[in-house]
Protein backbone atom coordinates (compact mmCIF):
# COMPACT_ATOMS: atom_id res chain seq x y z
CA UNK A 1 0.00 0.00 0.00
CA UNK A 2 1.48 3.47 -1.13
CA UNK A 3 0.79 6.17 1.47
CA UNK A 4 2.66 9.22 1.55
CA UNK A 5 4.24 7.89 5.66
CA UNK A 6 5.26 4.88 3.16
CA UNK A 7 7.08 7.01 1.03
CA UNK A 8 8.79 9.01 2.81
CA UNK A 9 10.18 6.05 4.92
CA UNK A 10 11.80 4.57 1.49
CA UNK A 11 13.34 7.37 0.96
CA UNK A 12 15.10 7.69 4.24
CA UNK A 13 16.11 4.20 3.47
CA UNK A 14 17.10 4.22 0.34
CA UNK A 15 19.14 7.87 0.49
CA UNK A 16 21.67 6.83 3.00
CA UNK A 17 22.08 3.53 0.96
CA UNK A 18 22.37 4.95 -2.59
CA UNK A 19 24.50 7.45 -1.10
CA UNK A 20 27.16 5.05 0.65
CA UNK A 21 27.01 2.93 -2.81
CA UNK A 22 27.40 6.02 -4.86
CA UNK A 23 29.50 8.03 -3.09
CA UNK A 24 31.65 6.46 -0.28
CA UNK A 25 34.25 8.34 -0.35
CA UNK A 26 32.64 11.66 0.27
CA UNK A 27 30.22 10.41 3.09
CA UNK A 28 33.40 8.79 4.76
CA UNK A 29 35.16 12.01 5.02
CA UNK A 30 32.43 13.75 6.22
CA UNK A 31 31.52 11.41 9.31
CA UNK A 32 35.61 11.36 10.11
CA UNK A 33 34.66 14.94 10.88
CA UNK A 34 32.58 14.35 12.98
CA UNK A 35 33.31 13.94 17.18
CA UNK A 36 33.30 10.52 18.27
CA UNK A 37 30.07 10.81 20.21
CA UNK A 38 28.25 12.01 16.93
CA UNK A 39 29.93 9.11 15.09
CA UNK A 40 28.46 6.38 16.87
CA UNK A 41 25.27 8.05 17.78
CA UNK A 42 24.29 9.35 14.09
CA UNK A 43 22.73 5.56 12.84
CA UNK A 44 19.97 5.96 15.73
CA UNK A 45 17.86 7.85 12.88
CA UNK A 46 17.86 4.25 10.76
CA UNK A 47 14.91 3.99 13.18
CA UNK A 48 12.64 6.48 11.52
CA UNK A 49 11.32 4.78 8.49
CA UNK A 50 10.00 2.55 10.75
CA UNK A 51 8.60 4.85 13.08
CA UNK A 52 6.63 5.90 10.18
CA UNK A 53 5.45 3.02 8.51
CA UNK A 54 4.58 1.49 12.27
CA UNK A 55 2.04 3.92 13.01
CA UNK A 56 0.74 4.48 9.70
CA UNK A 57 -0.34 1.33 9.72
CA UNK A 58 -1.21 0.99 13.39
CA UNK A 59 1.72 -1.48 14.53
CA UNK A 60 4.26 0.75 16.27
CA UNK A 61 5.47 -1.26 19.42
CA UNK A 62 8.16 1.05 21.18
CA UNK A 63 10.34 -2.62 21.87
CA UNK A 64 10.57 -2.43 17.73
CA UNK A 65 11.85 1.15 17.80
CA UNK A 66 14.42 0.44 20.71
CA UNK A 67 15.82 -2.48 18.50
CA UNK A 68 16.12 -0.30 15.65
CA UNK A 69 17.29 2.45 17.48
CA UNK A 70 19.83 0.62 19.35
CA UNK A 71 21.51 -2.16 17.02
CA UNK A 72 23.19 0.18 14.51
CA UNK A 73 24.73 1.97 17.49
CA UNK A 74 25.61 -1.07 18.88
CA UNK A 75 27.26 -2.44 15.63
CA UNK A 76 29.17 0.93 14.90
CA UNK A 77 30.31 0.97 18.93
CA UNK A 78 31.92 -2.57 17.90
CA UNK A 79 33.12 -1.84 14.53
CA UNK A 80 34.72 1.51 16.15
CA UNK A 81 36.39 -0.92 19.00
CA UNK A 82 37.31 -3.61 16.24
CA UNK A 83 39.19 -0.53 14.26
CA UNK A 84 41.79 0.14 16.92
CA UNK A 85 42.14 -3.46 18.39
CA UNK A 86 42.35 -4.54 14.90
CA UNK A 87 44.23 -2.27 12.58
CA UNK A 88 45.84 -5.05 10.41
CA UNK A 89 41.84 -6.18 9.68
CA UNK A 90 42.57 -9.79 9.68
CA UNK A 91 39.08 -9.96 11.59
CA UNK A 92 38.47 -9.42 15.16
CA UNK A 93 35.48 -11.33 16.68
CA UNK A 94 32.95 -8.03 17.12
CA UNK A 95 33.59 -8.23 13.25
CA UNK A 96 32.31 -11.95 13.16
CA UNK A 97 29.34 -11.07 15.95
CA UNK A 98 28.03 -8.68 13.85
CA UNK A 99 27.97 -10.79 11.02
CA UNK A 100 26.28 -13.38 12.40
CA UNK A 101 23.73 -11.42 14.38
CA UNK A 102 23.08 -9.69 10.59
CA UNK A 103 22.97 -12.88 8.45
CA UNK A 104 20.71 -14.88 11.09
CA UNK A 105 18.60 -11.52 11.51
CA UNK A 106 17.41 -11.55 7.73
CA UNK A 107 17.50 -15.21 7.01
CA UNK A 108 15.46 -16.33 10.19
CA UNK A 109 13.67 -13.13 9.36
CA UNK A 110 13.94 -12.24 13.08
CA UNK A 111 12.61 -8.93 12.95
CA UNK A 112 9.97 -8.68 9.97
CA UNK A 113 7.22 -9.28 12.62
CA UNK A 114 7.79 -5.46 13.23
CA UNK A 115 6.52 -4.71 9.49
CA UNK A 116 3.77 -5.47 7.77
CA UNK A 117 4.01 -8.69 5.61
CA UNK A 118 4.35 -6.83 2.25
CA UNK A 119 6.74 -4.48 3.69
CA UNK A 120 9.38 -6.39 4.91
CA UNK A 121 12.20 -5.21 1.88
CA UNK A 122 11.99 -2.02 4.85
CA UNK A 123 13.90 -4.59 7.67
CA UNK A 124 16.55 -5.51 5.23
CA UNK A 125 17.42 -2.21 4.17
CA UNK A 126 17.29 -0.86 7.31
CA UNK A 127 19.96 -3.62 8.69
CA UNK A 128 21.97 -2.99 5.27
CA UNK A 129 22.49 0.82 5.72
CA UNK A 130 23.46 -0.32 9.78
CA UNK A 131 26.03 -2.82 8.20
CA UNK A 132 27.23 -0.34 5.34
CA UNK A 133 27.11 2.60 8.02
CA UNK A 134 29.41 0.24 10.21
CA UNK A 135 31.63 -1.73 8.13
CA UNK A 136 32.24 1.09 5.54
CA UNK A 137 32.55 4.33 7.35
CA UNK A 138 33.38 3.17 10.54
CA UNK A 139 35.44 0.40 10.47
CA UNK A 140 36.33 1.36 7.09
CA UNK A 141 36.77 -2.35 5.77
CA UNK A 142 39.90 -2.42 2.86
CA UNK A 143 39.07 -4.46 0.09
CA UNK A 144 35.05 -4.01 0.24
CA UNK A 145 35.08 -3.06 -3.11
CA UNK A 146 31.54 -1.81 -2.08
CA UNK A 147 31.13 0.90 -5.22
CA UNK A 148 28.04 0.76 -7.14
CA UNK A 149 29.30 3.11 -9.98
CA UNK A 150 30.19 0.27 -12.39
CA UNK A 151 32.99 0.02 -14.38
CA UNK A 152 33.12 -1.59 -18.16
CA UNK A 153 35.20 -4.11 -15.77
CA UNK A 154 32.86 -4.83 -13.59
CA UNK A 155 30.32 -5.78 -15.98
CA UNK A 156 32.61 -7.86 -17.98
CA UNK A 157 33.91 -9.94 -15.24
CA UNK A 158 30.21 -10.30 -13.77
CA UNK A 159 28.87 -11.53 -17.40
CA UNK A 160 31.97 -14.00 -17.66
CA UNK A 161 31.18 -15.48 -14.69
CA UNK A 162 27.68 -15.84 -15.42
CA UNK A 163 28.41 -17.42 -18.38
CA UNK A 164 30.27 -19.81 -16.56
CA UNK A 165 27.98 -21.03 -14.21
CA UNK A 166 24.72 -21.19 -16.13
CA UNK A 167 25.53 -24.51 -18.53
CA UNK A 168 26.28 -25.79 -14.57
CA UNK A 169 23.54 -24.59 -13.03
CA UNK A 170 21.19 -26.02 -16.08
CA UNK A 171 22.54 -29.20 -15.74
CA UNK A 172 22.15 -29.95 -12.28
CA UNK A 173 19.21 -28.03 -11.99
CA UNK A 174 17.04 -29.67 -14.86
CA UNK A 175 18.32 -33.23 -13.79
CA UNK A 176 17.72 -33.07 -10.12
CA UNK A 177 13.75 -31.15 -11.10
CA UNK A 178 14.46 -27.95 -9.61
CA UNK A 179 14.70 -25.73 -12.19
CA UNK A 180 11.88 -25.44 -14.66
CA UNK A 181 11.34 -24.09 -18.00
CA UNK A 182 8.84 -21.41 -18.09
CA UNK A 183 6.29 -21.61 -22.00
CA UNK A 184 5.85 -18.04 -21.89
CA UNK A 185 9.11 -15.88 -21.68
CA UNK A 186 8.91 -12.25 -20.13
CA UNK A 187 9.04 -9.06 -22.55
CA UNK A 188 12.23 -6.98 -23.09
CA UNK A 189 10.99 -4.16 -20.09
CA UNK A 190 10.23 -7.37 -17.52
CA UNK A 191 13.82 -8.53 -17.96
CA UNK A 192 15.46 -4.99 -16.96
CA UNK A 193 12.95 -4.40 -14.30
CA UNK A 194 13.50 -7.41 -12.39
CA UNK A 195 17.41 -7.07 -13.45
CA UNK A 196 17.93 -3.60 -12.10
CA UNK A 197 14.91 -4.51 -8.74
CA UNK A 198 17.57 -7.78 -8.13
CA UNK A 199 20.20 -5.71 -8.65
CA UNK A 200 19.75 -3.17 -6.06
CA UNK A 201 17.67 -5.09 -3.15
CA UNK A 202 18.82 -8.88 -3.22
CA UNK A 203 22.18 -8.75 -5.26
CA UNK A 204 23.97 -5.98 -3.34
CA UNK A 205 22.57 -6.33 -0.02
CA UNK A 206 24.11 -10.33 -0.50
CA UNK A 207 27.67 -9.59 -1.94
CA UNK A 208 28.40 -7.17 -0.12
CA UNK A 209 27.92 -8.99 3.00
CA UNK A 210 29.02 -12.61 1.56
CA UNK A 211 31.57 -11.55 -0.84
CA UNK A 212 32.57 -7.92 0.51
CA UNK A 213 32.41 -8.83 4.43
CA UNK A 214 32.62 -12.04 5.27
CA UNK A 215 35.14 -13.42 2.51
CA UNK A 216 37.27 -10.09 2.34
CA UNK A 217 38.07 -10.80 6.04
CA UNK A 218 38.36 -14.54 5.81
CA UNK A 219 40.90 -14.12 3.25
CA UNK A 220 43.27 -12.70 5.36
CA UNK A 221 42.67 -15.70 7.57
CA UNK A 222 42.56 -18.93 5.60
CA UNK A 223 43.38 -17.72 1.89
CA UNK A 224 41.95 -16.85 -1.12
CA UNK A 225 40.77 -20.53 -1.99
CA UNK A 226 39.89 -21.10 1.61
CA UNK A 227 37.58 -17.80 2.19
CA UNK A 228 36.05 -18.83 -1.61
CA UNK A 229 34.85 -22.36 -0.60
CA UNK A 230 33.43 -21.55 3.02
CA UNK A 231 31.42 -18.38 1.89
CA UNK A 232 29.78 -20.02 -0.87
CA UNK A 233 29.58 -22.73 1.40
CA UNK A 234 27.53 -20.61 3.93
CA UNK A 235 25.61 -18.73 1.05
CA UNK A 236 24.62 -22.14 -0.01
CA UNK A 237 23.29 -22.69 3.61
CA UNK A 238 21.63 -20.08 3.39
CA UNK A 239 19.10 -20.93 1.20
CA UNK A 240 17.89 -23.52 3.45
CA UNK A 241 14.72 -22.39 4.19
CA UNK A 242 13.81 -20.56 0.78
CA UNK A 243 10.82 -21.73 -1.05
CA UNK A 244 9.91 -24.51 1.59
CA UNK A 245 9.26 -25.31 5.18
CA UNK A 246 11.94 -27.61 5.37
CA UNK A 247 15.45 -28.54 4.17
CA UNK A 248 15.74 -27.85 0.45
CA UNK A 249 18.91 -29.31 0.07
CA UNK A 250 18.66 -28.95 -3.74
CA UNK A 251 18.46 -24.93 -3.21
CA UNK A 252 21.73 -25.31 -0.72
CA UNK A 253 23.71 -27.52 -3.66
CA UNK A 254 22.87 -24.76 -6.55
CA UNK A 255 23.02 -21.88 -4.26
CA UNK A 256 26.31 -23.06 -3.12
CA UNK A 257 27.39 -23.90 -6.67
CA UNK A 258 26.66 -20.37 -7.64
CA UNK A 259 28.52 -18.63 -4.33
CA UNK A 260 31.53 -19.89 -6.10
CA UNK A 261 31.45 -17.85 -8.81
CA UNK A 262 29.54 -14.95 -6.80
CA UNK A 263 33.34 -15.21 -5.39
CA UNK A 264 35.27 -15.32 -8.07
CA UNK A 265 33.36 -12.15 -9.74
CA UNK A 266 34.56 -10.34 -6.44
CA UNK A 267 37.85 -11.08 -6.32
CA UNK A 268 39.11 -10.16 -9.49
CA UNK A 269 38.87 -6.77 -8.35
CA UNK A 270 37.26 -6.59 -5.01
CA UNK A 271 34.61 -4.98 -6.10
CA UNK A 272 31.13 -5.67 -5.05
CA UNK A 273 29.78 -4.04 -7.99
CA UNK A 274 31.27 -7.19 -10.47
CA UNK A 275 29.95 -9.68 -7.99
CA UNK A 276 26.63 -8.34 -8.39
CA UNK A 277 26.16 -8.41 -11.96
CA UNK A 278 26.45 -12.08 -11.78
CA UNK A 279 24.71 -12.48 -9.12
CA UNK A 280 21.34 -10.48 -10.60
CA UNK A 281 21.62 -11.82 -13.69
CA UNK A 282 21.67 -15.43 -12.50
CA UNK A 283 18.49 -14.51 -10.55
CA UNK A 284 16.85 -12.63 -13.15
CA UNK A 285 17.24 -15.49 -15.51
CA UNK A 286 16.29 -18.21 -12.87
CA UNK A 287 12.87 -16.08 -12.14
CA UNK A 288 11.65 -15.32 -14.86
CA UNK A 289 12.86 -18.47 -17.28
CA UNK A 290 13.20 -21.63 -15.25
CA UNK A 291 11.59 -20.83 -11.85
Amino acid sequence: MITPANVVAALLELIPYLAMGFFPQVLSAQVRRLPTWARLALPTFFCVPYVLVGCGVGIFRFQWLALYAMLPVAIAALLAQASKIDPDQRGNWRDFLILAVLGLAVDLRWFEGAWPAHLTIFNKVLLLNAGIYGFVLIRRLDGTGFDLRLRLRDVGIGLREAAFYIPIALTLGLALGFLHAHRVWPGIWAVAGAWFFTFFFVAVPEELFFRGWLQNLLEKRIGRYGALFVTAGLFGLAHFNKRTASFNWRYVVLAALAGIFYGRAWRAAHRVGASTVTHATIDTIWSLWLR
